[in-house]
């Protein structure tokens, strides 16, 4: 297929680079739009290049952030179009940043991108069949148009490092600490304090922790480790992919998110796909998305929301139990080989521009005209 991918994220960014990779692997010719950069300014030029360049596209993917980029796309082009949703403005603005109260007039704005976006597309990506059927509760549509894509990551960078350490090797001394890494933008959901608070109670241990990036509740948990007595953390500045997955190589165990807010219900998240990636033990907070790829005890442990108790026991009994750790390393590598590579990706979404082609009677070399 020749695909026309129009995206409102550079091409340095993660999934903007993934979703190329994996279509270009697969023998696939894709032609690009895509900003310099995040801001919404670039979107009129995209549209205008989405204009000249689709007439010899064969089928239409719209990426990350394109809830705006639909509807322009549509306005100019008659081609098949997929939309890879990623995340819903309504998720994002109500549910994790509380920019407005569920129910309310403001908060019905938030979502009609999502809705708009949602209706011109052929079909909508999402992560998992719990946002799917969550979508379509919210915004009281049929979903029969969207299709479940887990999340991929980059495995050229993501994958297991001959140096990390063995699982099983031994249990944690003062000398030999347990290294447990979390990286991430300080969103509400991501509940970072909940780390912060495992970490407290856990000082008395030999565990370290390793917290790495910055974002919008990065000041107020800085001072709740201060606060709290938590000299057993270490904050680190965001680093180049690369090396985030050389630090996660070096952790003993790695962590996903923790919040308890509606948004943290509904997302599996990259960095819990990296950790699989790195066949490194995973502990996350238990959701419907997660369950639908992972197992408490089998590929993962995983914790109520916003529990600090549970957290900090699931870590003592990973540092205690070295075997565990090997096996859910393992399980977890495992499943991600089967579900979240950039192979797995490049396939997921051949079938999925491939259906929407056909749904429109159109094949490869039968283009037309916009």
């Amino acid at each position: 297929m020749k695909v026309l991918y129009v995206a409102g994220r550079e091409e340095a960014y993660s999934r903007t680079r993934i979703i190329i990779s994996a279509l270009e692997k697969r023998g696939h010719d894709v032609v690009t739009c895509l900003p310099p950069d995040r801001r919404f300014r670039h979107y009129p030029r995209l549209a205008w290049q989405a204009l000249r360049r689709a007439s010899d596209c064969d089928v239409v993917l719209i990426g990350f952030y394109g809830q705006f980029l639909v509807p322009l796309v549509r306005a100019v082009t008659r081609k098949p179009i997929v939309f890879d949703t990623y995340v819903t403005t309504y998720d994002t603005m109500v549910l994790d940043r509380g920019k407005a109260r569920a129910g309310t007039i403001k908060a019905w704005f938030y979502g009609l991108p999502d809705r708009i976006a949602y209706q011109l597309a052929d079909i909508s990506i999402l992560d998992s069949q719990t946002v799917i059927d969550h979508f379509g509760r919210l915004f009281n549509v049929e979903t029969e148009r969207m299709r479940r894509l887990f999340l991929a990551v980059d495995d050229g960078v993501i994958h297991p490092r001959q140096d990390q350490p063995e699982e099983s090797a031994s249990t944690p001394t003062p000398d030999q600490p347990l290294i447990v890494h979390f990286h991430g933008e300080f969103t509400p959901f991501h509940g970072v304090s909940t780390i912060i608070r495992a970490a407290a109670r856990l000082k008395d241990r030999p565990v370290m922790f390793q917290i790495v990036g910055r974002g919008i509740t990065y000041d107020a948990d800085r001072a709740l480790a201060v606060s709290l007595g938590a000299d057993n953390i270490r904050f680190i500045d965001p680093v180049p992919y690369a090396e985030l997955a050389d630090l996660m190589a070096r952790a003993d165990i790695c962590l996903g998110i923790f919040g308890d807010n509606p948004r943290a219900e509904l997302v599996i998240t990259n960095k819990v796909i990296e950790a699989l990636g790195m066949r490194r033990p995973l502990i996350t907070r238990m959701t419907g998305p997660v369950q639908e790829l992972l197992e408490d005890g089998e590929n993962a442990r995983l914790v109520p929301p916003a529990d600090a108790q549970a957290l900090a026991d699931a870590i003592i009994e990973l540092g205690d139990r070295p075997q565990l750790r090997d096996h859910l390393a393992s399980a977890g590598y495992q499943t991600f080989l089967s579900h979240s590579t950039t192979e797995q990706l490049g396939a997921g979404l051949e079938e999925i521009l491939a259906e929407a082609m056909t749904a429109h009677d159109v094949s490869p070399r039968e283009r037309t005209e916009n």
